[in-house]
C-alpha cells in the first residue's frame, strides 16, 4: 500500500503534515468549498434552504424528533459494532474516538498501518465530510462500511447480492445471497463519499458495505453506482435557494418557526401545495395561494380557497357511505420499522382488544401473537357467516396491514391462500377508498385529518408514527408508560376508523360540497 509505505518512513511531525495535506489538499480535483460550510450526505437530501438557515441561525437546537433519530442511529451502530470481529493474532481492529479532526487523522494513520477493521472512521475533503461506521481492509484496499436504519435489501429468489455475516466481515469472502438491493439516496451518498475519501489515498476497492435493519447481514455493493447521483446532489449546493419553500420535512424542522412567517408574507403556493406539487402552477406564473384561487381552475382553486378559509374537507358529488355489516370490527396494525408487526389492535362491540408483544420481533413471540390475532379474526368471521350474517373488518389505508398480513403468514406458517382470500374478499374494507371517493381536502385525507371532522379526538394529538417508533424502543426495554402510550395510540386509531364510518353512514353532516 503506497500510503502505508509513505507514512511509515516519516517522522511524527512529517506524518502530521502529510495527514493535513491529505485532509485539506490543494487543488483537489472535483472538490468545492460551499458557502454553507462543509456538508455531509444527509445535507444532500430534502430541503436545501435549511442549509442557508443553519448558517443564519446556528444556535437553534435540534428538535426532539431529530434527537430521537440520532439515538436510533447510535443504537444501530452500537449493535453492529458489537457483532464485528475483535482483534486477534492475525486480525487487528481499531475503534476510533476523539473529536472530528482527531478521528480524521487517526483514520489515515490506521489505514497506513494496515489495520484490518477501523470503526468510527471519518474523511473530510474541501467542501464535504463523511462519517463512516467502519472501514474494512480487502487486500491492499478498503471498503467503507455504513449502518442504516433502512431496509437495505429484500429477499428475492430471482436475484443475487453479495453478502457476509456481520461477525465475519473482514474474515470471510462474500457469498451470493438471494436478495435484491433497495435504494435509499442518503445511503448511496455516504458510500460514494466514503469511496472518494479512500480514492485520495489510493486505497479504494470500488466496493462498499451496507448493513441495514438486519444487523447480522452485511451486503457488498459497487460504490461507483452512486457517484453520478452524488455529483448531481453536490452540484445543487452551488446555487442554494434564497427563499423557503414548504416541503414535507418542514413539520419537524427546527427552522420552521423562521420559514413559516416568510412563506406567509409571500402567500407562497407551497403553503397549500408543498414540495413539487405546485410546480405546474408555478410554470404557469401562479406563485401564490390567492393567485391559484383567482385563476379559477376548478377543483385546485376550490381547494386552495378551502385552505385559505380553514375548511378541512369538502364533499364530492360521488359521496357514498361505506359498506356496513351485521358484525363489524376495526383493525389497525403497528409495526417497528421493517422488522415486524408487534400490535394488531381491534375495536369490536364497543371494546378495544389489543394483540401485542413487547418482545424483540422476528421470533416466536411475534409469531404467537400473530397466530392469536389471526385465529380470533377468522373464528369470528366464520361464526358470523355460519349464522347467515354479514361480516366486515375495516382499516384505514390497507397497504400496511396487507403487507404484514402476507409477511407474517409467510414467516409464521399460515397458508398464504387464507390471507389472500381474506384480503380480496368484500369482508375486508379499506375505508380510505370510501373516503377518497367521497371527499377532497386541502390538507389531504389522512386519518389524522378526517377523523377530527367526524368528531374523534386522540388522547395525544402530537403522538405520530415517529413518536411510536421511539416509544416502541422504550417499550421493549420494559417502560410501562411507553407501552400504555402505544396501546392508547392504537386504540385511538381503531376508534377513529369506527367514528368515520359511523359519520359517513349518517351522511357526513356539516360538510360543504366541492
Amino acid at each position: 500500500m503506497m500510503l502505508a509505505m509513505g507514512i511509515s518512513s516519516l517522522c511524527f511531525v512529517d506524518v502530521c503534515a502529510f495527514i493535513v495535506f491529505q485532509l485539506y489538499p490543494l487543488g483537489l480535483e472535483g472538490v468545492r468549498n460551499y458557502s454553507v460550510g462543509p456538508v455531509e450526505a444527509s445535507d444532500l437530501v430534502g430541503c436545501r434552504y435549511r442549509l442557508v438557515q443553519r448558517e443564519r441561525y446556528p444556535d437553534v437546537p435540534s428538535t426532539h424528533a431529530s434527537l430521537a433519530r440520532a439515538e436510533r442511529a447510535d443504537a444501530a451502530r452500537a449493535a453492529v459494532h458489537s457483532l464485528l470481529s475483535s482483534s486477534s493474532k492475525n486480525f487487528r481492529r481499531v475503534d476510533l474516538g476523539g473529536d472530528d479532526f482527531a478521528r480524521e487523522m487517526a483514520t489515515l494513520e490506521a489505514m497506513a498501518a494496515g489495520v484490518h477493521l477501523i470503526t468510527n472512521a471519518r474523511f473530510r475533503y474541501g467542501g464535504w465530510y463523511v462519517e463512516l461506521d467502519g472501514l474494512v481492509r480487502d487486500g491492499e484496499a478498503y471498503l467503507p462500511i455504513i449502518v442504516s436504519n433502512h431496509r437495505v435489501a429484500k429477499k428475492n429468489p430471482h436475484a443475487t447480492l453479495p453478502g457476509v455475516p456481520t461477525h465475519r466481515l473482514g474474515l470471510s469472502a462474500p457469498l451470493d445471497l438471494p436478495y435484491k438491493l433497495r435504494h435509499h439516496p442518503v445511503d448511496g451518498y455516504r458510500l460514494a463519499l466514503g469511496a472518494w475519501g479512500l480514492q485520495e489515498s489510493d486505497l479504494d476497492s470500488g466496493r462498499g458495505v451496507v448493513i441495514g435493519q438486519d444487523r447480522e447481514t452485511a451486503f457488498v455493493v459497487e460504490t461507483g453506482d452512486y457517484f453520478e447521483a452524488t455529483e448531481r446532489a453536490l452540484a445543487t449546493l452551488e446555487d442554494l435557494p434564497d427563499s423557503p419553500r414548504r416541503v414535507k420535512e418542514c413539520a419537524s424542522c427546527r427552522f420552521w418557526e423562521f420559514c413559516r412567517p416568510e412563506l406567509e408574507r409571500m402567500d407562497d403556493i407551497s403553503l397549500f401545495l408543498p414540495g413539487d406539487r405546485g410546480r405546474k402552477y408555478r410554470e404557469r406564473g401562479i406563485h401564490t395561494v390567492h393567485g391559484l384561487i383567482e385563476a379559477n381552475l376548478g377543483e385546485p382553486s376550490r381547494l386552495a380557497e378551502a385552505w385559505e378559509r380553514g375548511i378541512p374537507l369538502l364533499k364530492r358529488p360521488t359521496f357514498a357511505p361505506p359498506r356496513r355489516a351485521d358484525v363489524e370490527v376495526d383493525i389497525d396494525m403497528e409495526a417497528y420499522l421493517d422488522q415486524g408487526a408487534y400490535l394488531w389492535g381491534v375495536w369490536h362491540d364497543g371494546a378495544y382488544h389489543p394483540f401485542v408483544t413487547w418482545q424483540p420481533l422476528g421470533g416466536a413471540s411475534e409469531g404467537e401473537n400473530f397466530h392469536e390475532f389471526w385465529t380470533w379474526l377468522t373464528e369470528l368471521r366464520s361464526a358470523t357467516h355460519a349464522r347467515g350474517e354479514t361480516f366486515a373488518a375495516y382499516c384505514y389505508s390497507a397497504h400496511g396491514e396487507n403487507h404484514w398480513l402476507r409477511s407474517s403468514a409467510e414467516r409464521f406458517g399460515i397458508a398464504q391462500n387464507e390471507i389472500e382470500e381474506f384480503i380480496t374478499s368484500e369482508d375486508w374494507v379499506d375505508l380510505f377508498l370510501d373516503v377518497k371517493r367521497s371527499f377532497a381536502g386541502p390538507h389531504g385525507l389522512s386519518l389524522k385529518t378526517v377523523a377530527p371532522v367526524a368528531g374523534h379526538a386522540w388522547a395525544e394529538d402530537d403522538f405520530d408514527g415517529e413518536a411510536s417508533v421511539n416509544a416502541r424502543r422504550a417499550a421493549v426495554a420494559g417502560d410501562e408508560s411507553a407501552r400504555a402510550r402505544l396501546l392508547e395510540y392504537n386504540c385511538g386509531d381503531v376508534q377513529a376508523t369506527y367514528r368515520i364510518r359511523e359519520w359517513m353512514s349518517a351522511g357526513a353532516p356539516g360538510i360543504g360540497d366541492l
